[in-house]
C-alpha cells in the first residue's frame, strides 16, 4: 500500500503550462543589481528600472553593455586574488614569479597553471 497526496488543481487544464523555452521570469539578485548599477556607471549607460525585476533580461543588458566598457591602463593587470594565489604557490614550491607576470593576467594565469601543486 503506498500513500497518494491529492494535490487539486495539479494537472487542470486551466492552470496552463509554460512553453518549452519560457523566459525566466526570476527577480534579479542583488549580486547582478549591483553589477548592473556599476556598469552604469562606468559607461554612463542609463539602467532601465524595469529590469531589475527580471533576471534574464537584466543578465542580457549586463552582456551588452559590459562590451562597451571603456578599457583603463590597468585592465590587463592581473587580479588581486589571481596575485595571492600565485604567491602562495610560489612560497609553497620556493620559487619566484617573473615580475613580468604582474603586469600581464595572462602571464599570469599562465604561470599558475604551469606552477599549481598537483
Amino acid at each position: 500500500m503506498s500513500y497518494h497526496s491529492y494535490q487539486p488543481g495539479l494537472f487542470d487544464p486551466a492552470q496552463g503550462a509554460l512553453p518549452i523555452g519560457a523566459p525566466d521570469t526570476a527577480p534579479a539578485t542583488e549580486k547582478q543589481i549591483a553589477f548592473a548599477r556599476s556598469l552604469a556607471a562606468k559607461t554612463g549607460v542609463k539602467l532601465p528600472a524595469h529590469l531589475l525585476r527580471d533576471k534574464a533580461g537584466l543578465s542580457a543588458w549586463i552582456d551588452q553593455t559590459k562590451a562597451a566598457v571603456p578599457a583603463s591602463r590597468f585592465s590587463n593587470y592581473p587580479s588581486a586574488k589571481q596575485v595571492q594565489f600565485a604567491e602562495r604557490i610560489a612560497r609553497l614550491k620556493r620559487r619566484d614569479i617573473p615580475a613580468e607576470c604582474f603586469k600581464d593576467k595572462v602571464m599570469m594565469s599562465r604561470w599558475i597553471d604551469g606552477n599549481k601543486p598537483r
